[in-house]
């Protein structure tokens, strides 16, 4: 499939149109940013790394019902995906207090929470991606009601298959954001399930293998993907 124009540029990831309308070539980037873009950076062999994560997860995905806009894995760098319309709605789902979560309710962060929570944030490089709530995505028509509930499903699915999958591979999923799209009037997963878009630590360590390396300035941030796709794919790795 040939990359014809590109049509979009963000900061992790180039789509360019292809011969098929309903197709596109999604190119992974090392380029690296934290903090609404104030912080930039690269992590070596990021893209290649995000792109394959993000293919075994959504064969695992697909495996178990849930849709998502993966077609093919192309080459290290870029995956045939099917277009969507995005909703601009980012469903983050949490299983243990981190992050922003901890910040705000003044709580420890590592402790378990009894129950999946689901955020939901409006995707506004401008207003820096305010958190919402139902009545928000409704009232403002990002999402009709059928539509939210099918995320919101979706969403709990999605945790409910990776959460064992990944600790199998010794990686605890503290949380993790989605977001999703429509296509051809059906709503599925689009963007990337990735150390960008996740919290991942050892399970045994507690080791953070995930974006947070470069948030916090710990180091070693290329040698934590790679360790991801290492427990992923398994075997020896040429990235």
């Amino acid at each position: 499939m040939e990359k014809r124009e590109l049509i979009y540029e963000g900061k992790a990831k180039r789509v360019y149109s292809t011969d098929d309308e309903n197709l596109v070539v999604i190119e992974y980037k090392d380029d690296a940013t934290a903090f609404d873009g104030k912080k930039k950076g690269t992590i070596e062999s990021k893209g290649i790394v995000n792109n394959r994560v993000t293919s075994v997860l959504f064969k695992i995905l697909e495996d178990n019902g849930i849709p998502t806009h993966l077609v093919k894995l192309l080459d290290g760098r870029n995956m045939l995906a099917k277009k969507l319309s995005i909703i601009p709605v980012e469903v983050v789902v949490r299983n243990r207090i981190a992050g922003s979560l901890a910040t705000r309710l003044g709580l420890e962060e590592g402790a378990p929470l009894p129950n999946p929570i689901l955020e939901f944030y409006y995707k506004s490089d401008e207003l820096h991606d305010p958190m919402v709530n139902e009545y928000h995505i409704l009232t403002m028509g990002w999402a009709t009601p059928e539509q939210l509930a099918e995320m919101k499903e979706m969403a709990l699915k999605i945790n409910s298959v990776l959460v064992p999958f990944l600790r199998e591979r010794n990686l605890e999923l503290v949380d993790f954001k989605l977001e999703f799209g429509v296509h051809q009037g059906k709503v599925i997963l689009g963007d990337e399930i990735s150390p960008d878009t996740c919290r991942l630590w050892d399970v045994q360590t507690g080791e953070k293998l995930d974006k947070d390396r470069f948030r916090r300035d710990l180091g070693k941030e290329r040698e934590a993907y790679i360790e991801v796709l290492q427990r992923m794919e398994g075997g020896s790795l040429n990235v």
